[in-house]
Order: structure tokens, then sequence, then C-alpha cells
């Protein structure tokens, strides 16, 4: 979850978002140490009445901007690469799921079961209650079980959507007439919220996405509920 004045990404809740955290902070320091250099540079140049003939005219020179930022290209693709392929990994998932976007609301189905499905509206700012977070709060969650590989099946009803959840690594696109799936492992219990990534009309801002991590044996008993109650 996300608070004031955060600076970095949200605490990763899955394995994938630990690693793009650590390839974000790989990366950041990248740029820091070449804005470093650039900047001495600059400053250098513009403070000093010296002239250096080797620098204006260096084979060598020329050779080492030109190497340099080709490894330091390789230093950032390679991690970034081995994460692409991780997060495109689906290895025997134990529950999948199916998320449908809709104008403006998600609803679940999850496809192991016969009948467990169900819609998620946000819930009002006048009928939240003490503690819930405004414009993140659904009425119904997204249940799935702790340690359990999860695969999710995204579509959508109408127009464009995107079902994101930054503190899993996950973000996938919901396109009329055309079914992706993303995966999750969830590393620890807890609530994490997401909401539609793509303009999708007026109410766009309106459709949260809430995910709970429960422990395999609470996940049973909260279908089994949902079943009866269907």
């Amino acid at each position: 979850m996300a608070h004031p004045t955060q600076l970095g990404l949200q605490d990763a809740a899955s394995p994938v978002m630990e690693e793009l955290l650590h390839f974000h902070d790989h990366a950041l320091m990248i740029v820091f140490l070449i804005s470093t250099l650039v900047l001495y540079i600059i400053v250098a140049m513009v403070s000093t009445k010296l002239t250096n003939k080797y620098i204006l005219d260096s084979q060598e020179i020329e050779i080492i901007w030109t190497i340099l930022p080709a490894v330091v290209l390789i230093l950032i693709a390679l991690p970034s690469l081995r994460i692409l392929y991780l997060m495109d990994e689906i290895n025997d998932p134990h529950i999948t799921i199916k998320a449908m976007g809709h104008q403006w609301y998600w609803s679940y189905e999850y496809t192991d079961y016969e009948d467990l499905g169900f819609d998620s509206y946000m819930i009002p700012t006048q009928d939240l209650t003490p503690g819930q977070f405004r414009l993140l709060e659904a009425d119904h969650r997204m249940v799935v079980p702790l340690d359990s590989p999860v695969r999710v099946l995204v579509s959508a009803e109408d127009v464009l959507h995107s079902w994101t959840v930054p503190a899993l690594g996950v973000k996938m696109d919901a396109v009329p007439g055309r079914l992706n799936q993303t995966a999750f492992i969830t590393s620890r219990p807890g609530v994490f919220y997401g909401q539609c990534s793509e303009i999708c009309g007026a109410n766009h801002s309106f459709m949260p996405i809430v995910v709970e991590v429960v422990p395999l044996e609470h996940f049973e008993n909260w279908s089994s509920f949902m079943l009866q109650d269907a």
C-alpha cells in the first residue's frame, strides 16, 4: 500500500516484484553514476581555462566512450530480459481466476470451481467504515491462497481496461475479444490494492482491484462459504 510522501515503489508481496525492485535499484544506481560523471565533466570544462590536446583529439577516448555505453546497456539489458521471462512463466498453477473488466467494475470467476464467481464494485465514500481506503475498497475481494501459483486470465467486456496490482508486480491489459494471462505467487498474507491502469471512460478511477491473500485453510473455508451462499 502506497503512503503519502513515498518516493519508491510499494513493498514487494511476490518474488517477481522483489526482482523488479532489485532491478529498479540496479538501474537507478547506473543512472546516478552516469549523471554524476557527466555533471563532473561539464563543471570541469566550464570552470577551467586549461586545454588538454589529448582530450580534443584522441582515438583512445573515442574507443572508451564507444565501448563503455555498450557495456552499460548490457548490464541493464541482461537482468531486464531475465525478469521479462520470469514474468511470463506460468508453471502448473494451483488455481485459475478469470478477471473481466466492465464499465466500471471487475467480475471474477474461479474456473476450478463449478459455480464460484462474483462482481466487485467500489465501495462509495459515504459507505466506508473507519480504516477503509477511499477509492480503493471493493465490496467483494479477490481471495487467493498464500504461497500458491495463481494464474489470472484477463479480458474485457466493453472497452480496454488493465488489471494492475503494484505490490504483486502484475499489470495485464484487458482487451475485448482477447484473453490475456498472467501469474503470480504471493509471499506474505495481506490485502493488496490496485486500480485499472487503462483510461477506460468516465469512471476509470472508480474500479479498484483488491486482492486478499490468506492461508490455504482459510481460502478453502472462504470458497466453501461462497459456494453455499451461491
